[in-house]
């Protein structure tokens, strides 16, 4: 369940002093980030790690564009971009969705910074709730989006 790929080492390519010098420090080890490990809430709540909440309401509604138009845009929490979460590497994220039940279509979520597969994450249907959890292992900027593999035109929907 993860979107970062591997990649291949072929030792028959590599320069013999770059092994030597990988060998003299220690060689290498593949260790799996915890993000990878846990996602149960319950068990991430126990860490000791401070979980933040990041509460999330899909919903489709009417936007302003220019020239005076609107557009019919699904949104979470009723704008887009949707909003800002903060983390410092290692918090848990405790990310719930809620959809309205007079929503028309279900949401789901992909936050690029959980490393999981959007499968994971499936799209919420009309008056449902759902949460889920990581710990922010990797630094840096991440955008999430709307997301769903049973949502029926799902480039549309990101879009």
């Amino acid at each position: 369940n993860t979107q970062i790929s591997g990649q291949g080492l072929d030792i028959n390519k590599m320069d013999v002093d770059v092994l030597e010098q990988i060998h003299q420090m220690g060689g290498l080890q593949l260790v799996m980030p915890q993000a990878f490990a846990e996602t149960d809430c319950g068990a991430l709540a126990d860490t000791g790690r401070t979980v933040v909440e990041f509460n999330l309401t899909g919903e489709s509604v009417e936007l302003p564009i220019m020239g005076g138009k609107t557009y019919n845009a699904m949104t979470f929490n009723g704008q887009v971009p949707g909003p800002t979460l903060r983390v410092t590497q290692g918090d848990v994220v405790q990310m719930t969705l809620v959809i309205p039940a007079d929503e028309v279509t279900g949401h789901g979520n992909d936050m690029h910074a959980s490393q999981m597969s959007a499968t994971y994450f499936d799209s919420v249907n009309p008056g449902e709730t759902s949460q889920y959890c990581y710990i922010a292992e990797s630094a840096g900027v991440f955008k999430y989006h709307c997301s769903g593999v049973h949502l029926a035109g799902m480039d549309q929907h990101v879009l």
